[in-house]
């Protein structure tokens, strides 16, 4: 069995692809600020400067695409580490900075709960016991 913290439906995966052909490759970051900062922003590659405070949860792998990095802030993280993500699109305007914002539609986060063998496969009760 594969275990991803990041997942992404078809809608995403083909609004990807018409957004690489448009830009580049992409990769995500989601800060967890309120408004819009809560939401997946999506940046060409080299457009926005990962750092120490940003968690790479996840290299999405979609056919046809270079490999798109999913980042969270640590900050952020610190919240959402026992919950596996799952990248949607939805119809509506996103932020002005992701590069969905023009095509009438937006990325959204949908979550569920970890399950025990993930989280045993994560490490994360090791982790909290540290």
């Amino acid at each position: 069995m594969e275990y991803t913290r990041v997942d992404y439906t078809e809608a995403a995966a083909e609004l990807l692809r018409k957004l690489t052909v448009k830009h580049g490759p992409l990769m995500f970051h989601q800060s967890g600020g309120c408004c819009d900062g809560s939401a997946p922003m999506c940046y060409p590659v080299g457009m926005f400067k990962t750092g120490g405070q940003d968690v790479l949860l996840q290299t999405l792998r979609i056919e046809g695409l270079d490999p798109i990095e999913f980042y969270m802030s640590a900050s952020q993280f610190a919240y959402w580490k026992f919950t596996h993500l799952t990248l949607d699109v939805v119809p509506g305007r996103g932020s002005g900075f992701s590069v969905e914002a023009p095509e009438g539609v937006r990325f959204m986060i949908r979550s569920r709960m970890l399950t025990e063998d993930e989280i045993a496969h994560f490490g994360l009760l090791e982790a909290e016991a540290i």
